[in-house]
């Protein structure tokens, strides 16, 4: 059988900028049976997410992320729809889904490893499973419970960075959901800070890129800050961990400013933030929401149940075809997209 795949064509290099040539679409074959326990699978959406950016290198840093090999296949969260099945527990039309899900249009899987789906618990939005009810949503909402400390009526306010992307957006709404009294948003367009206020219920929201962010942050969150999900890092982490209160809670989800640095990770911080950092006894934990899989059955259907109830606004940007998945990891990484970037394959 003939299929269309996408490989990875070539490194940015450590501190390079990812492009849209570094992916390479072609075409392939898979065979035409399958065996015991195995499905065939037609693609329907494929995830784009920034920490594939550490998989681009030849060694991603990480001891739980494999990197992508020159000229194979990549791959990354997906769902698909079964066309033909020889294991027991799927059969043909179930949507399935697997964080390991190669960028090509039909593949052949471990039926063993991949994740039935049930459209209803998200409205029909399957593509909701690789965001705000997958392991982004995941990610947002164990960071929240897991490093936050957040506590209903404990009057605390938090701040997100990288507010209009996948897990910010949703980290703002899942703090104000679980107590957090004000919450306050960090992104780099007026476009974006007016979707975090108007669509998703953020207090106030702070374009980077106007005026000064320190000046900002003090006249929003005139009690200082006590929760902070991370995920941009550099600058503007430093200015915000700068305005934290006494034990206050540092969510270290990412640092999306450093993925084109060879530093380590967490990066390092600046002496006089560190300083203050320890001062103030804030934590500052890496968080690997990996490390709680055995919460994620229960914490899956909260994300849906917030979702079904309208309590969790989902935005996606979504673009159409294989063909432009290097476009769209592109335009992810160099902040263009709002919500949670997705490519849709075929319908």
């Amino acid at each position: 059988m003939i299929i269309q795949r996408v490989v990875l064509n070539s490194r940015p290099g450590k501190n390079g900028v990812p492009v849209a040539e570094n992916f390479r679409l072609e075409q392939s074959t898979i065979v035409d049976t399958i065996q015991a326990g195995q499905v065939r699978v037609r693609t329907l959406y494929l995830s784009v997410d920034p920490y594939m950016r550490c998989r681009m290198n030849e060694d991603t840093g990480s001891d739980y992320l494999l990197p992508w090999q020159l000229s194979e296949v990549a791959d990354g969260g997906g769902i698909g729809v079964v066309e033909e099945s020889k294991h027991d527990n799927l059969a043909k039309g179930d949507f399935v889904t697997s964080f390991s899900w190669p960028w090509q249009t039909v593949a052949i899987l471990d039926g063993s490893l991949l994740q039935k789906l049930v459209p209803q618990l998200v409205n029909g939005h399957l593509s909701y499973f690789l965001g705000a009810a997958g392991m982004t949503g995941l990610t947002a909402l164990l960071g929240v419970r897991e490093k936050g400390h957040v506590a209903v009526g404990a009057n605390q306010t938090m701040v997100v960075s990288g507010a209009a992307g996948a897990c910010g957006s949703l980290a703002g709404q899942i703090g104000r959901l679980e107590g957090c009294s004000r919450v306050v948003g960090i992104a780099g367009t007026d476009e974006k800070c007016s979707i975090l206020v108007q669509e998703m219920g953020f207090d106030a929201a702070v374009n980077y890129k106007k005026g000064n962010v320190a000046e900002q942050l003090r006249e929003l969150c005139p009690g200082g800050v006590d929760v902070y999900f991370d995920n941009v890092g550099g600058d503007i982490s430093d200015t915000v961990i700068s305005q934290m209160n006494q034990n206050s809670h540092i969510i270290l989800c990412g640092q999306i400013s450093q993925y084109n640095k060879d530093v380590p990770y967490p990066p390092p911080l600046p002496p006089d933030i560190e300083k203050i950092q320890k001062e103030r006894n804030i934590t500052r934990e890496r968080f690997l929401v990996l490390n709680y899989m055995d919460k994620q059955e229960a914490s899956i259907l909260q994300l849906c149940q917030w979702i079904q109830e309208g309590k969790l606004k989902v935005r996606e940007t979504v673009v159409e075809g294989l063909a432009n998945i290097g476009a769209a990891f592109q335009s992810m990484m160099n902040g263009g997209n709002i919500g949670k970037q997705i490519v849709s394959v075929s319908k």
